[in-house]
């Protein structure tokens, strides 16, 4: 597996995985309803590709598939962290949290911070976050239940 930097044209790639994401894992948390207002099928494809190029994040490539994304932002915010619906439990994700840990520490953060969802809290535990807020906000009209998590990383152990 590689993880690289994003390039234009990953647009529809990173698309998909986000999709899969939200349809095939975190529907296990959510309702119909909140899975479709989150990731609708319809979504206008400029707006994405703005949004995406716009994060920079780091993609995750399987041979030639794209399988999973995240980024971290320069002031230590985690917009996006995706791994595909088709590749879950596979190590992507532990991989592309690692990369995010080494970008942070080349950015000098002292903490990174991300809205989770409940799917992926768990995961985000794991690795050293914790809850500080559970949120609720609306998207396309639908509540969607989250937790900002944050993660210090001044303290080492």
């Amino acid at each position: 597996m590689e993880i690289r930097r994003f390039r234009p044209g990953d647009e529809a790639a990173l698309f998909r995985v986000y999709f899969t994401a939200i349809h095939e894992i975190a529907s296990r948390d959510y309702a119909p309803e909140q899975v479709e207002a989150w990731a609708p099928a319809d979504l206008d494809t400029g707006l994405w590709a703005r949004r995406v190029r716009g994060i920079n994040p780091f993609v995750a490539e399987l041979g030639d598939e794209v399988v999973g994304y995240a980024d971290v932002q320069q002031n230590g915010y985690i917009d996006h962290f995706f791994v595909s619906g088709a590749h879950p439990r596979q190590g992507i994700g532990t991989r592309l949290m690692t990369r995010i840990h080494e970008e942070a520490e080349a950015l000098g953060l002292a903490e990174l911070s991300s809205d989770v969802s409940k799917t992926a809290e768990p995961f985000f535990a794991l690795h050293g976050f914790h809850v500080v807020e559970r949120r609720c906000p609306v998207l396309r009209g639908v509540t969607l239940e989250n937790a900002w998590m944050r993660k210090d990383l001044k303290q080492r152990g």
